[in-house]
């Protein structure tokens, strides 16, 4: 077992200051070493032009161009790495794992990858310039692999497949941007049939009108179902598919066994959790051992989080925190089952 563990971030002010501070926070950190020497064993095969870049960046989500900009002023990097490392534009994604189950009120999810990928970064955001307040897990410094914004706007992704990657976003960037500039499920699917796809993702969207979708999405094609249980398969696209979904299917079958429809959000959370539930992953050397286990709940803007399983969750009020109260920013500690550590461990 390693002991892991996630810090608290909070930040209010522009995007430029905001990516000005998370420099300054990770430029001695092990994040952004771990960052670099990534790169050192793994040469990109992908180019990113930065213009092409910007303009992506201007028509979605201006702000975060700005935040990129504060990143590179602080860590006094050229742009082009900038955007090699927080850009999440033309980059690839690594397959991985993924649980997630709605009710009419919360959304619980099982973020299921590769220990030494993840930031350790729990982060509160909101914009004076521009954009909603978002409340989350960071994943590479500026994107979101889940979270719930100020208008009670809930996502959170799943990997499906990477064949045939296309030039646009990675997930994490993707999902940052329904985040930042979406109020309701309609308005992320309509930013979803139009941002351009890297990968192949479900990203799964709940709001206040208790709302929930899975909205299935390929460089070649986007397409919307209501449900309430996704893992890593497609069920309109499957033509996009991987070929082994044996454990994608075990875990849905294992969600749908317990009731799904009626289950509620504590229930909900102890079978994505608890690691003898069958869905809870530990299989970390595969990039789909579960990290953390999330919690949202649209109407009260409450949070939970826990790291490693069989934990009771962190409870977070957002509204408080939107309204200027400060939370406890003491770092949040669990255990995983493997030798690896997280990015921000030495």
């Amino acid at each position: 077992m390693t002991t892991v563990h996630t810090d608290i971030t909070q930040f209010r002010g522009s995007h430029y200051d905001f990516g000005c501070a998370q420099g300054l926070f990770i430029q001695d950190s092990p994040v952004l070493r771990n960052r670099q020497a990534n790169w050192r064993v793994r040469k990109p095969r992908f180019e990113i032009d930065e213009q092409d870049a910007k303009n992506a960046f201007i028509r979605f989500a201006p702000g975060i161009w700005d935040e990129l900009l504060g990143l590179r002023d602080a860590l006094n990097m050229p742009m082009n790495d900038v955007l090699r490392d927080f850009g999440h534009y033309r980059v690839n994604a690594k397959p991985s794992g993924c649980s997630i189950l709605t009710g009419s009120d919360f959304m619980v999810r099982n973020y299921d990858y590769h220990p030494l990928t993840y930031d350790g970064r729990y982060s509160f955001f909101q914009p004076t310039d521009q954009g909603y307040a978002i409340i989350g897990p960071a994943s590479r410094i500026t994107g979101r692999m889940d979270g719930m914004n100020e208008k009670g706007l809930v996502m959170g992704y799943n990997f499906m497949q990477r064949r045939k990657p296309g030039d646009g976003f990675v997930c994490y960037m993707i999902g940052r941007m329904i985040l930042e500039t979406c109020a309701t499920v309609h308005d992320a699917i309509m930013l979803l049939k139009e941002i351009p796809h890297r990968g192949s993702f479900s990203y799964v969207v709940l709001d206040r009108n208790e709302d929930t979708y899975v909205i299935e999405a390929s460089p070649r094609s986007v397409e919307t179902r209501k449900s309430n249980i996704c893992t890593n398969h497609f069920e309109i696209l499957q033509h996009e598919n991987r070929h082994h979904l044996d454990d994608s299917y075990r875990r849905m079958d294992r969600i749908k066994e317990k009731n799904s429809h009626s289950v509620n959000a504590h229930d909900a959370f102890r079978l994505l959790n608890d690691t003898d539930k069958g869905v809870f992953s530990k299989l970390y050397k595969s990039w789909a051992g579960t990290i953390h286990t999330t919690a949202y709940f649209p109407k009260s803007l409450k949070a939970w989080f826990a790291l490693g399983g069989d934990q009771e969750p962190v409870e977070f009020d957002f509204s408080s925190w939107l309204k200027g109260e400060k939370i406890t920013a003491e770092p949040i500690y669990g255990e995983l089952d493997t030798h690896l550590g997280l990015a921000n461990m030495e």
